[in-house]
């Protein structure tokens, strides 16, 4: 949301706020315009003002988020040009973070309420993140398709655990573990 008028960013955030209530009730298909606007107090002309539909409302929240997502995958890489994962310091790695900071967004992607779209709506700009990233350090043997996909099911199958324990530990706990696996040796 580029926009700066401090009236549209409130009816947005509204909006956005209305459809993150009704989409833990129930999914996307099932949710009307109105209900939307009822529960974030605006009219359905401002609605249309700034979107045709409901699902371009959902599309431009979940980009915002999956911007935040990138930002946040990114954040260790920032002023390094090699990620050696045996010197990553789980205070810089900011993913979890992102996930705490919209739990209420990632609650419904992993209810077993919503459609399974969610879900690989996720996983492919998890996979994406990755692609970009390994595209670089991968050895040539391996297929960049499929070790992304193993990588983003990994990262996915932590934010899982978490969600399944309602989000209990902390963010920085996830991230030391995220490096403690990252580094694992087996014997």
């Amino acid at each position: 949301m580029v926009v700066h008028d401090l009236r549209v960013v409130k009816t947005k955030q509204a909006l956005h706020t209305a459809l993150l209530t009704l989409l833990s009730e129930k999914p996307l298909e099932n949710v009307t315009i109105a209900e939307i606007c009822r529960v974030a107090k605006v009219n359905r002309g401002t609605f249309y003002f700034h979107y045709e539909q409901k699902e371009k409302l959902f599309e431009e929240y979940f980009k915002e988020i999956m911007t935040d997502l990138q930002n946040s995958y990114e954040e260790p890489y920032r002023g390094v040009t090699t990620l050696n994962t045996k010197e990553l310091d789980p205070n810089t790695v900011r993913i979890f973070h992102h996930i705490e900071r919209f739990k209420k967004f990632y609650r419904i992607v992993f209810s077993k309420n919503v459609p399974l779209t969610y879900y690989y709506m996720l996983f492919d700009e998890i996979q994406s993140l990755l692609k970009r990233d390994l595209a670089q350090r991968v050895n040539r043997e391996i297929s960049i398709d499929f070790y992304s996909a193993y990588q983003a099911n990994a990262i996915i199958g932590m934010i899982l655990e978490w969600y399944r324990s309602d989000f209990e530990e902390s963010a920085s706990y996830l991230n030391e573990q995220l490096v403690a696996v990252l580094n694992l040796k087996f014997i």
